[in-house]
């Protein structure tokens, strides 16, 4: 073997010797005295020569992605002379991380984009609001590279099943979407949010916990923003830009004062996370029970238990206890049934309502921020997470000059009219689950058990479900805009 040649010192120097040595195809040892790399930042500037040289290296798209292109030199005259530099990029702050935020901000580190996730909770909620993932969404997390974990942890759901008692009226099978992830993946809202965390953890970022956003100012080139510690600390922050991804009640929104516009549904429902034996149904298929009192629904999750769902009817109720939820089982299921073992009983109601814009200035809002609806369908978490990599891509185009922050408002336009559909589509379903009038019920199962029939409108059912159509035909993007 030839000697090698010896590089002493592993500064920007030295490390650029033994990189192109080695390009080269010339043996080299690079030693630096120093057990890891020294923190501070000597140097700030890359001329255009060493980037041509770096780019005959084949590494200057790195750098490029990596830093902040300054476009003017400014000296001011005065009593000392002021150098304006800007020595790093402001990061884009994301508030909120649940999985609207965090697929947010993995998405905008994926692109080179400095960013900054928030969530005044000191750690994760437990409690599991969300469960479908449909096929466009892992799609979309497939490309970000990370749907392989998902699909490993989640049930994969392969039929949705409408009864009236014991006789099935409908079944929609999402074997024929026509998508690599040909299934309902059911997941615990906690373990998505783990794993987009790990996720994020991969490309560098990270939540931090106890930090709540509590005003911000958008100055025109950034947005001044306020966040207060569990600490007790008040820190002022500059960011490039600002993402609410904060929920149904988001700050941001209301601070921006877009009305939230829309109604709420008069109908409660409960809900129980539980054991159940005795469904006559398989065990990766969703079950809805129709009955003169109203519906029982059925999801399976991971871990052998059940989300049962049922409507009661306009009166407040508080979360019902086991007895309440075997008692609307038994009447609506098909009988048989018996729920143990409850890991969540809750109530709540439906809200449907969405934002005009999503956009004023430097300031997002996505997700539930933006639109909230009827969970009919499982549509809610993916729209939202869809939102956000919607926007990623763009604010990375943006921040890195290759495009101008008009792309930006391809985003609001091209969400919005997804969200308009969701909220039309869920409540429609809704509102056919939750007849009353007994013609009207009669006239449903009819309808329903023949258009089922038909293959092609199973087809057409279930891949409107999974999103895989949801499309831009109205976007600025396709009009040359």
């Amino acid at each position: 073997m030839p000697k090698p040649v010896l590089v002493v010192g592993a500064g920007p120097v030295g490390l650029t010797m033994a990189a192109e040595l080695a390009r080269h195809g010339v043996p080299v040892r690079l030693v630096d005295r120093l057990p890891a790399r020294d923190g501070q930042s000597r140097a700030l500037a890359i001329w255009a020569r060493t980037l041509e040289l770096l780019d005959i290296a084949g590494c200057a798209d790195a750098f490029m992605a990596a830093g902040l292109r300054a476009r003017t030199l400014d000296n001011q005259a005065g009593p000392s002379i002021a150098l304006r530099m800007q020595i790093m990029p402001k990061p884009v702050l994301v508030v909120g991380a649940g999985p609207v935020g965090l697929t947010m901000a993995a998405e905008l580190a994926r692109h080179g984009v400095p960013v900054r996730l928030v969530d005044r909770l000191p750690a994760r909620d437990g409690q599991s609001r969300a469960l479908a993932i449909w096929a466009r969404t892992l799609e979309l997390l497939d490309i970000a590279g990370c749907a392989d974990a998902f699909m490993a942890a989640g049930l994969r759901a392969r039929t949705l099943d409408i009864h009236a008692g014991r006789t099935v009226l409908a079944r929609i099978a999402f074997g024929a979407i026509a998508s690599p992830f040909a299934c309902l993946l059911m997941l615990a809202q906690p373990d998505t949010e783990r794993l987009l965390e790990d996720h994020l953890r991969t490309l560098g970022g990270h939540i931090e916990r106890g930090v709540e956003l509590t005003d911000f100012v958008d100055t025109g080139t950034g947005v001044t923003c306020t966040l207060r510690h569990d600490s007790g600390e008040v820190e002022t922050m500059d960011a490039a830009w600002l993402i609410g991804c904060d929920g149904a009640h988001s700050l941001v929104r209301r601070t921006l004062g877009l009305a939230f516009t829309g109604a709420t549904l008069p109908t409660r429902f409960i809900l129980a996370d539980a054991h159940v034996t005795g469904l006559p149904t398989a065990p990766d298929a969703l079950a809805m029970f129709w009955h003169p009192d109203g519906a029982a629904m059925f999801f399976p999750v991971p871990g052998g238990r059940y989300r049962i769902i049922a409507d009661v009817g306009p009166a407040s109720v508080h979360a019902p206890d086991l007895r309440a939820v075997q008692t609307i089982v038994n009447r609506r299921g098909p009988g048989g049934v018996t729920v143990s073992d409850p890991v969540w009983l809750s109530a709540f109601g439906v809200n449907e309502r969405r934002v005009r814009n999503y956009r004023a200035g430097r300031v997002f809002v996505a997700g539930d921020a933006a639109h909230v609806h009827s969970p009919a369908g499982g549509q809610g978490m993916n729209t939202g997470m869809q939102d956000a990599f919607n926007l990623a891509w763009k604010l990375a185009l943006v921040e890195r000059g290759q495009a101008g922050p008009a792309l930006l408002d391809s985003y609001g336009i091209e969400r919005g009219a997804v969200a308009r559909q969701v909220l039309s589509d869920s409540g429609r379903v809704t509102r056919i689950v939750l007849l009353r009038n007994p013609l009207a019920r009669l006239l449903r199962a009819l309808v329903v058990r023949g258009v089922s029939g038909l293959p092609v409108i199973r087809h057409m059912v279930a891949a409107h479900l999974s999103e895989i159509m949801v499309a831009y035909p109205g976007s600025p993007l396709n009009m040359g805009k």
